[in-house]
């Protein structure tokens, strides 16, 4: 996800470094990964981000179900794990690699570190989400990046909270938006990439120096623009934060409620929802795996019904088959963005590096 902490919440529960995630009873004869013997190895390995995250018991029935054991490597951010998978390309450090993004999917395609396959229940994925026909890659999620507002400042100020990017340079709103840096942050490209794609070329350099001059702050990454300086979220509040706009979720509202002491009735956050830009999550079998059965298997896994359905509430994300539904708490207190702002991964993949360029020359320095 460029960096999975896309979405607000798993900085809340997602554990960091290396995870081993296995069934009750596993025998000590299945950690043989990595052996001569490898390709009959029980264990199948996946390479992720640090946002990775699933109910222990969804996992035990897929191990249960598969004969399989799933270790879980945490890599960093999306970015980070992919160059190392990109450095380690033929001899990789797992099966399957889960979190590449839209954003950096060309890249990862380019290298040709994966092995073509059809994952079984492929149908069941709503085909916006297919970007690679030769299935090299298999969508796992979606999850949209936008500005979330605080409700409570907008009641009180007697403002309408933006809805738009066009709003976001109005006079109403000087002074009140903080936005992660693009260079650093994945929700900070995710911002600017919507730029790009709803004013084109020619026009995204104009409309962020209408954001300069309407006050925009700039951090570093998520975690800084979210839990300290904006003054919707509970971490934002305890820190004093006082920008009540910051580019964050469309997942970030049912958040709020879910992790709320105590819970409140409502969301305390709203989203502008002409504001996003779209985020898919992929997963590939490595080329050169040593479970290749396995990291097939794990695929099909992650496109299941029951994965689908467990994913919302473990890392904060939308489900991309059919058949999956979502949870009550997505339904009552998140929003559905109908037109988010969208970039092709071929045009992200030739200009992403000069319009990061552009863009710090312009907005930071």
């Amino acid at each position: 996800m460029s960096t999975t902490k896309k979405i607000a919440g798993v900085a809340l529960a997602a554990a960091l470094g290396v995870t081993t995630l296995s069934a009750c009873g596993s025998d000590a004869k299945d950690k043989s990964a990595g052996t001569s013997d490898a390709p009959k190895s029980k264990t199948v390995t996946l390479v992720s981000h640090d946002s990775f995250n699933v109910t222990e018991s969804v996992l035990k029935e897929f191990e249960q179900q598969s004969g399989y054991t799933v270790k879980v490597l945490k890599s960093g951010d999306a970015g980070a794990a992919l160059n190392q998978e990109i450095l380690t390309k033929g001899s990789p450090r797992g099966d399957v690699f889960f979190g590449v993004d839209n954003t950096l999917l060309s890249r990862a395609l380019d290298n040709g570190i994966f092995t073509p396959y059809e994952a079984k229940g492929l149908g069941e994925v709503k085909p916006e989400y297919v970007l690679d026909k030769e299935h090299r890659v298999t969508p796992i999620d979606s999850g949209d990046i936008c500005v979330n507002y605080d409700k409570a400042y907008f009641a009180d100020k007697k403002i309408a909270p933006p809805q738009t990017l066009d709003d976001l340079a109005k006079p109403e709103y000087k002074n009140l938006l903080v936005v992660e840096n693009a260079a650093t942050s994945s929700p900070g490209l995710g911002f600017l990439l919507a730029s790009v794609g709803k004013y084109g070329e020619e026009g995204w350099k104009d409309y962020w120096s209408k954001l300069k001059a309407n006050g925009v702050e700039v951090v570093d990454g998520w975690e800084q623009a979210y839990n300290e300086r904006f003054s919707g979220s509970a971490g934002g509040k305890k820190a004093k934060g006082d920008r009540p706009l910051v580019v964050s979720y469309a997942s970030s509202p049912p958040v709020e409620v879910l992790y709320g002491e105590p819970q409140p009735a409502e969301a305390p956050t709203g989203v502008a929802t002409g504001t996003c830009f779209r985020q898919i999550e992929f997963a590939g079998l490595l080329k050169g795996a040593k479970n290749e059965e396995g990291g097939k298997a794990l695929v099909d896994f992650l496109i299941s019904k029951k994965f689908q359905e467990d994913m919302p509430l473990q890392m904060f994300v939308n489900p991309v088959t059919k058949d999956a539904a979502l949870p009550e708490l997505f339904t009552k207190h998140g929003v559905v963005v109908e037109k988010p702002e969208n970039v092709t991964p071929q045009t992200i993949a030739e200009n992403r590096e000069q319009w990061v360029k552009a863009w710090t020359a312009l907005v930071v320095k």
